[in-house]
């Protein structure tokens, strides 16, 4: 059996400010948005990865705090994390942790997005 990433699934009580975030911070591309006002989902490209973030009702709960159980965030790599943290910080992203080695390959830092979702954003090295 084999299996593929298909798409990352995501909710917001604001899907289209949430999508604008993706774009604009990332670039992420709009593919296409699903209904009208309101909106039901809109669609991503981010890096390769599709990206479906659905308009949320309000009974809806709020994400848990992270750590938690379960998925508890996406990773995006970098080239450079210095610059990228440095263009998330001009931008005015959230930073939860700056960034911290994991050992000699490996540099990470957390931001937070629309709705408290966890970013990780990593450079790898070659060994």
């Amino acid at each position: 059996m084999h299996y593929a990433c298909d798409h990352l699934h995501l909710r917001s009580r604001d899907a289209v400010a949430a999508a604008s975030f993706y774009v604009e911070t990332f670039g992420a591309r709009e593919v296409k948005r699903v209904g009208a006002d309101p909106v039901q989902r809109v669609v991503l490209d981010l890096g390769g990865l599709a990206v479906f973030i659905e308009q949320a009702p309000d009974e809806i709960a709020p994400a848990t705090a992270t750590p938690c159980l379960g998925i508890e965030h996406v990773g995006l790599r970098v080239a450079d994390i210095e610059a990228a943290m440095a263009d998330l910080i001009a931008r005015g992203v959230t930073v939860r942790t700056g960034i911290t080695a994991r050992g000699p390959d490996l540099r990470i830092a957390f931001v937070e997005g629309p709705d408290g979702a966890l970013i990780e954003i990593l450079e790898r090295k070659p060994p």
